[in-house]
């Protein structure tokens, strides 16, 4: 995460120089080839450019070698690099005459792939996300700086061979302005934040916004969500992860609550409702209309129903030494109905321990000789008693099954659950 002072504006602020120097782009020298000492020596290609964070400009420190396969990574220190060409960086051959030593992190170091390219920026006071599309460097007397970030479409450009079309005027933020508040925060997230002005804040798109109070904590994210107005709060409430909700919830004054819950509809104050603490929930309840509140408990309510009550207790269990035929002899003497047979449930015993399952396509086209351990599924993906209806929904939506068991702490088998049953609460849930 970075940040950029109040009134700090996108220039070309550069540091002073004596004697020759030149300007580079990182996605020109990205997977460059580096070779030891002449063009035939080739050692690898650039993977990444490691920089030490200075004041005011950090300045390189290597070159970062990854070579896949399961070969170890190469450090080339930026003390052996002799000179950037066009086809080739060259360097001195490594001291042991074999390679150099495998890449090891260290504190203050960032580099410029990982931690900057391609991460999105939050413009604080324009309150706009924009792409770090490019890391302009500066070359002088051997040291390599870091002067500006690029976010013009110019650098995508770049990273894709076609640097040679300039359609649109460059954006760069001098690096004066871009300081990591620490190589944790650029580690852990692929969003940099800038201090800006607000200007534009009604220009981005609520989930946008969402993601940058993600990325904030405290009273950077209570002023972000205080320049919104009533309707864009609201809108972007409702994108924000679970964590930041609460949060954002637990610093709202009454009267601002009540602007912002006046702007969502009934399904929606329930999801936000689903997430949030008791007493916060009951706070907020005690801001709507009596009619509005009654109807989010009931959906609520519908919502909190567990698997242990959803259970129908009408499913076939086997062992797994039954045989495929005999299986198949039992259903068809059974008279269960059609939807009580789309699996059968392998068990072990008389614990009835669920063990396995066996769809009734497979034990169809199975030799009727095969016992059930062969042909069946093992684990069995099932639900626990207490499992919320929202948990099973998942369930469905991932797995495709149409029937899921319900299993006690012991893995025994107390019934299933239809997924016909779970679309008719959610479909009930949709109409309230």
């Amino acid at each position: 995460m970075v940040v950029l002072p109040k009134n700090a504006g996108r220039m070309h602020d550069l540091p002073q120089t004596t004697g020759a120097f030149r300007f580079l782009f990182f996605s020109e020298l990205d997977n460059r080839a580096v070779c030891a000492g002449k063009i035939q020596d080739r050692i690898g290609k650039v993977s990444d450019l490691v920089f030490r964070l200075a004041e005011p400009y950090p300045e390189a420190v290597g070159i970062y070698l990854e070579h896949g396969w399961g070969k170890p990574t190469e450090f080339v220190p930026w003390e052996r690099v002799l000179r950037i060409e066009d086809d080739a960086i060259f360097v001195k051959p490594p001291e042991d005459g074999t390679a150099y030593p495998p890449f090891v992190d260290q504190a203050g170091w960032i580099l410029l792939d990982k931690h900057l390219m391609g991460r999105t920026i939050l413009d604080m006071d324009g309150r706009r996300t924009e792409v770090v599309n490019d890391v302009h460097l500066l070359e002088s007397r051997g040291r390599m700086l870091i002067v500006h970030v690029d976010l013009s479409f110019n650098g995508f450009l770049r990273r894709w061979g076609l640097g040679r079309l300039q359609w649109f005027k460059d954006q760069f933020i001098s690096w004066k302005y871009v300081q990591p508040l620490s190589l944790e925060d650029a580690t852990a997230t692929d969003r940099v934040s800038l201090s800006v002005t607000r200007k534009q804040m009604r220009e981005l798109p609520s989930e946008d916004l969402a993601d940058a109070l993600e990325e904030l904590s405290g009273e950077e994210q209570e002023a972000l969500f205080s320049a919104l107005d009533s309707e864009k709060a609201a809108e972007t409430l409702l994108e924000a992860e679970p964590r930041a909700q609460r949060q954002i919830i637990a610093s709202l004054r009454q009267e601002r609550a009540r602007t912002i819950l006046s702007e969502m509809s009934v399904p929606q104050l329930a999801d936000l409702f689903s997430v949030l603490p008791h007493d916060d929930m009951t706070d907020l309840m005690a801001l709507l209309p009596r009619d509005q509140a009654v109807r989010i408990r009931d959906i609520l309510s519908a919502r909190e129903a567990e698997a242990g009550d959803l259970v129908a207790p009408d499913f076939v269990t086997a062992t797994s030494a039954a045989t495929v035929g005999r299986t198949l002899d039992e259903l068809r003497r059974s008279g269960r109905e059609p939807d009580q047979i789309s699996y059968i449930y392998v068990v072990e015993g008389d614990t009835k321990t669920l063990c396995g399952v066996v769809d009734i396509r497979e034990l169809i086209l199975a030799a009727d000789h095969k016992a059930l351990q062969e042909i069946m599924v093992s684990p069995v993906v099932s639900a626990e008693e207490g499992d919320q209806r929202e948990d099973i929904a998942e369930l469905f939506a991932k797995y495709r099954y149409r029937m899921i068991p319900v299993v006690d702490e012991h893995d025994r088998i107390l019934g299933v659950i239809r997924y016909k049953d779970i679309v008719r609460g959610l479909e009930t849930r949709v109409k309230m």
